[in-house]
C-alpha cells in the first residue's frame, strides 16, 4: 500500500476512508494511532485514555497490523473479544490488504469438551427433560462445529446449567491423556494462536498465562512483540483475583460430581467412594449455609472464621475432602478421570489449609458469598509486583488504553496499581460536542446519601426529568437494594415502560429498551459499562450516588490500611480515584454517537458540597451544567443547538 504511517491510513485520503463508507477522519484517532505506532516501534509502555467516539479500536489495530510484529490484543469481556475479532479486525485487514494470520483464543470453559460431552451422555443423570433435549442439540452441533466455541451455538442460553457439564476447567481437564485430545477444540485454538500474527484474547486469559508462567507450568499464549490492553481500567481488579489462591464452592461441587461419575464408570465396586462424594457435596452445602443468608457480598475471612458455626463447618469440609482422598487413592490408577479427581482433591485440601492457617500481613483474605456458592480468596495486598515481574520477563511494547483511565487528567493512580514505571501517557478528549449536545443536572436540595429517605429523594428528582425526557432513560444505582426500592417507588408514577434488572437477562432488557424507544431501565453495576445504546432511545442517564466502593470491602480496607501506614491518604489516593473511574463509565453511557443528545443527572450532593467533588467534575466530559429543573425541561424541548447554550450557560455549575 502507498501510505506508510498509521495516521495516514486513518486520514481523509487513507485506506480506511476508501474502504469504509462514511468514514470520518478524526484528529484524536490519528494522534492515538501515531502514539501506539511509536510505542510498538520503540518497545515503550503507553498508557492512554481516548474519549468516547475517538475510534480507539482502529487507532490501535492499524499500527498493530502495519508493524509486522506478533501482537496480542486483550479485551475486557468475551463480547468485546468477539466483536473485535469478527468485525473490526477483518475490516482493518481488508482495508490494508494485508494477508495476516489472526486467531481468537478464549479460556477453556468457552469451548465444547468432547470427552465431557461423552461422559455426560453416558452418565445420563440430567435433572430435567429440557436438559436432555439441550444435550441432544449440543451433540448434533458437535458434529458440525469447527471451533467448538459455545458462543457460536445460539440455541441454548449461556446461563444453561448444561454448559458446565460439556465444557472443561483447569481442574477437570485430562490434558494429553484425554481420549479426545487429538480432536480437542481448546488445543486446536491454541495451535492456531501459536502461528498467528495477531491474537485476540481477554484479560482473564492474559492473567492466567502470567500466573502459569510465573509458576513454571508452561504457557497459554505465544510470545509476542507487543501487548495491547483494551478496556484496561478493568485489569487491576481482575489481577487481584488471579495473583492469589482461591477455592470455590463450584470447584468442590464439581469434584464431588466428577468423582461420582468416575465411580459409576470405573469404580463401581467401591461403594465407599460414592458415599464420600455424596458427603463432600453435603459438606459444601453446609459450609455455604454457615456463611449466612445474605448473598452477593464480600466479607473478611477473619471475621467469619471466628464464628463457631463457620469454624465447625470448615472442619467438616476438610474432613469430607480427606475422606474422599482416602477413597480415591486406592482406585486412582484405574482411569485418568479418577487420577484427575485425586489430584484435584489434594490441591483443594492444600488451598483449604491456607484458610485454616494464620493470615500473613502481605496477603488479603476474604470470602465472596453468592446465593448458592462461595469463593474463598487470598491475594497479594499489591498486585503490582507480580504483574511487573511478568512484564519484564521479555522485551515487548505494552499499550494500556480505555475511555476511562485518567483521574483529574492524570494517570498516577492507574500506573501505581500495576507498578508501571517509565511510561508515556496521553489523553484525547472525545470528538463529540458534549458542550452543545449534553447537559449535566445536579438536583438541588438533595439529602445526604446516607439519609434513610435518600432513594425517595432521588425518585422525586427523577420523575419530572423522566416526564421531560419522555422516558428514554437509564437509572443507574450503586446497590441492588436501592434499585429495588426505586423500582417500587416508580410503579404507578412513571408513564413509560419500566425495565428492571433481574426481571430479564441483560441482553433481553437492552433489546426491549431499544425496541420500545421510550422505556426507563433501572440497573446496577452491569449496566454502568459495556452498554452501547445509540440514538434517541437513550436520552437521559440518572445516577443515584457517586460510586464509592463499600467501605467495609476487605480488599479496600487492607489496601487503605497499608497506604495509611506509609503516610498516604486512602480516601483521596484510593477511594476517590476508583469512584471517578466508575462514574466516568456510567456517564459514558449517555453520548455514544455524533448526533446523540441527552441529559446526565447526578443526584449525589457531595458532587457540589464536598471539595473532592471538583475532582469528579474535572474528570467528566465538558458538559454545560445546571441545578435548575426548568433548564432540563427546556433542553429536551429545544430544537437548535444555540437554544441549548443560551438556556444553560447562565446557570453553569462551578468548574
Amino acid at each position: 500500500m502507498s501510505f506508510q504511517t498509521a495516521a495516514e491510513v486513518l486520514g481523509a485520503e487513507g485506506a480506511m476512508a476508501r474502504c469504509i463508507e462514511g468514514f470520518q477522519p478524526r484528529a484524536q484517532q490519528q494522534e492515538m494511532a501515531a502514539a501506539v505506532e511509536q510505542a510498538m516501534r520503540d518497545e515503550q509502555t503507553l498508557v492512554c485514555e481516548a474519549g468516547t467516539g475517538t475510534g480507539k479500536t482502529f487507532a490501535y489495530l492499524v499500527p498493530a497490523l502495519l508493524s509486522g510484529q506478533t501482537v496480542i490484543i486483550s479485551t475486557g469481556t468475551k463480547n468485546l473479544q468477539d466483536q473485535l475479532f469478527q468485525k473490526d479486525l477483518p475490516l482493518v485487514r481488508k482495508a490494508l490488504e494485508m494477508p495476516l494470520q489472526t486467531a481468537l483464543l478464549k479460556g477453556r470453559s468457552n469451548y465444547l469438551c468432547l470427552y465431557r460431552l461423552q461422559v455426560t451422555e453416558q452418565e445420563g443423570r440430567l435433572a430435567s427433560r429440557e436438559l436432555v433435549h439441550q444435550l441432544r442439540r449440543v451433540r448434533e452441533w458437535a458434529g458440525r462445529t469447527d471451533s467448538g466455541d459455545i458462543t457460536e451455538f445460539m440455541d441454548i442460553g449461556e446461563d444453561s446449567p448444561l454448559w458446565p457439564m460439556v465444557t472443561s476447567t483447569v481442574d477437570n481437564c485430562l490434558g494429553a491423556e484425554c481420549p479426545s485430545f487429538n480432536d480437542c477444540h481448546v488445543m486446536r485454538a491454541r495451535r492456531e494462536a501459536a502461528g498467528a500474527d495477531v491474537v485476540v484474547i481477554n484479560h482473564h486469559l492474559l492473567l492466567a498465562d502470567m500466573v502459569l508462567r510465573e509458576d513454571g507450568f508452561g504457557e497459554l499464549l505465544p510470545t509476542a512483540n507487543a501487548y495491547i490492553i483494551d478496556e484496561a481500567h478493568q485489569l487491576p481488579e481482575i489481577a487481584t483475583h488471579f495473583f492469589g489462591q482461591t477455592l470455590s464452592g463450584r470447584q468442590l461441587f464439581e469434584l464431588a460430581k466428577d468423582a461420582l461419575a468416575e465411580f459409576h464408570s470405573s469404580a463401581a465396586d467401591s461403594a465407599a467412594l460414592s458415599t464420600a462424594a455424596d458427603k463432600l457435596d453435603y459438606a459444601v452445602r453446609d459450609f455455604r449455609l454457615a456463611l449466612g443468608n445474605d448473598s452477593s457480598q464480600r466479607q473478611p475471612w477473619a471475621r467469619l472464621r471466628a464464628e463457631s458455626k463457620v469454624a465447625e463447618q470448615l472442619q467438616g469440609l476438610e474432613n469430607a475432602l480427606q475422606a474422599l482422598q482416602q477413597q480415591l487413592e486406592p482406585v486412582a490408577e484405574r482411569s485418568k478421570g479418577l487420577e484427575n479427581c485425586l489430584e484435584r482433591c489434594e490441591t483443594q485440601l492444600g488451598r483449604l489449609a491456607l484458610f485454616n492457617a494464620e493470615e500473613t500481613p502481605d496477603q488479603v483474605y476474604w470470602v465472596d458469598i453468592y446465593s448458592r456458592s462461595f469463593v474463598l480468596c487470598c491475594t497479594p495486598l499489591n498486585v503490582a509486583e507480580p504483574f511487573q515481574k511478568r512484564m519484564q520477563e521479555q522485551r515487548a511494547a505494552w499499550v494500556f488504553t480505555s475511555a476511562t483511565l485518567a483521574v483529574n487528567g492524570r494517570f498516577d493512580h492507574y500506573a501505581d496499581q500495576l507498578g508501571l514505571t517509565e511510561v508515556r501517557t496521553a489523553l484525547w478528549d472525545s470528538p463529540f460536542d458534549f458542550r452543545s449536545h449534553a447537559l449535566l443536572y445536579a438536583p438541588p436540595d438533595m439529602p445526604p446519601p446516607n439519609s434513610p429517605s435518600y432513594v425517595e429523594a432521588v425518585m422525586e428528582a427523577a420523575v419530572p426529568v423522566l416526564e421531560a425526557s419522555r422516558g428514554r432513560a437509564f437509572l443507574l444505582f450503586t446497590s441492588h437494594r436501592a434499585l429495588k426500592q426505586a423500582a417500587a417507588l416508580l410503579q404507578g408514577r412513571c408513564d413509560y415502560p419500566l425495565l428492571v434488572q433481574g426481571d430479564y437477562p441483560r441482553n433481553e432488557l437492552l433489546r426491549r429498551f431499544r425496541e420500545q424507544g421510550n422505556a426507563v431501565l433501572l440497573g446496577t453495576g452491569s449496566f454502568w459499562e459495556g452498554v452501547d445504546v445509540r440514538g434517541e432511545a437513550l436520552s437521559c442517564v440518572i445516577i443515584d450516588k457517586l460510586p464509592f466502593a463499600a467501605p467495609d470491602d476487605p480488599v479496600l480496607q487492607a489496601r487503605a490500611d497499608a497506604l495509611r501506614a506509609r503516610g498516604g491518604n486512602p480516601f483521596m489516593e484510593l477511594q476517590v480515584p476508583r469512584a471517578v473511574i466508575a462514574l466516568k463509565q456510567g456517564v459514558g453511557r449517555l453520548i455514544r454517537d455524533i448526533d446523540d443528545r441527552g441529559v446526565m443527572v447526578l443526584c449525589d450532593p457531595r458532587l457540589i458540597d464536598k471539595p473532592y467533588g471538583q475532582v469528579f467534575l474535572n474528570s467528566l466530559p465538558p458538559m454545560l451544567r445546571t441545578r435548575k429543573l426548568e433548564l432540563v425541561q427546556r433542553f429536551f424541548a429545544a430544537q437548535a443547538k444555540s437554544d441549548i447554550g443560551e438556556t444553560v450557560a447562565p446557570d453553569a455549575l462551578p468548574g
